[in-house]
């Protein structure tokens, strides 16, 4: 496929993508079946790595380098792999650790990929309860929008409703100082809107955005491999993204429907999520 041909292109990436995760999520299963321990931490003693996630994403970066072998690739737990084609990979293998380690079924192996810095195809597999999210080409053939899918079937962002009635997903960072001053975010945030709901999956909690369960998602210290390929599965249902200067010094995701967006935006500036 050639790189000016780009609808064929995503849909193409989008069956790998696919393809790739529904394995990687097979073996995540197996290793939570024999039992999960801590192999590592990374920015702190709370942020960890288990041998799962590093497997799954030795088996992805193999899958990849099998079917698509000019490519980058940009993983949570390897290092970048240089490619020719103009296509990169963006790789969580269990974008959720934490409640992987604890045995909480919300976690995701999650692989976006990008053409020329902008991704066009994206697979969010939520391990534990079997359901595969999809953002790809439509069916209209070139020029036709991103769609996001639920098992195959369309899903599209909640209607609009007022601020105070909006569930709104949120996550908190390894780092103490940054957590604390999400923690008192949240306070100024909480009264305002219907509820929070911190459920542990960056990738995961925007599929919950884009299929109406969540109306809105706030979350301060996201990587790219963490928002690449539900970003997209959340924009092509309907939902806005947006980053922002988070107030504890690091990338602030926002996501929300587009008709919502920017009074949450609004919402959890004046709350003290970010700043400007």
């Amino acid at each position: 496929m050639s790189r000016t041909d780009p609808e064929p292109l995503a849909d193409l990436l989008a069956d790998v993508a696919l393809d790739v995760a529904r394995e990687a999520a097979d073996l995540v299963r197996e290793h939570a079946a024999r039992g999960v321990a801590v192999a590592a931490t990374k920015t702190s003693d709370i942020d960890v790595v288990t041998e799962a996630d590093r497997a799954t994403e030795r088996l992805v970066r193999a899958r990849l380098a099998e079917r698509r072998p000019d490519d980058a690739v940009l993983g949570e737990e390897g290092d970048d792999l240089p490619g020719t084609s103009g296509v990169r990979w963006v790789v969580d293998p269990i974008d959720g650790t934490v409640n992987f380690l604890y045995g909480i079924p919300q976690y995701a192996v999650s692989i976006a990929a990008e053409v020329d810095g902008v991704v066009v195809a994206g697979v969010v597999v939520d391990v534990a309860k079997r359901v595969e999210y999809v953002g790809r080409p439509g069916p209209g053939g070139p020029g036709s929008p991103t769609v996001a899918l639920r098992d195959g079937v369309p899903i599209a962002v909640r209607g609009p409703a007022p601020l105070g009635q909006r569930l709104i997903g949120t996550g908190f960072s390894y780092l103490s100082e940054v957590k604390a001053v999400q923690a008192a975010a949240l306070v100024h945030l909480l009264p305002r809107v219907r509820d929070v709901r911190r459920l542990g999956s960056c990738a995961l909690d925007l599929c919950h955005v884009a299929e109406g369960r969540l109306d809105g998602y706030v979350e301060e210290g996201v990587n790219l491999w963490d928002h690449a390929a539900g970003g997209l599965i959340a924009r092509a249902a309907g939902a806005r993204t947006g980053m922002r200067a988070g107030a504890g010094g690091l990338d602030l995701l926002l996501c929300a429907p587009s008709h919502g967006f920017d009074d949450l935006s609004e919402a959890t500036r004046e709350a003290g999520f970010w700043v400007e």
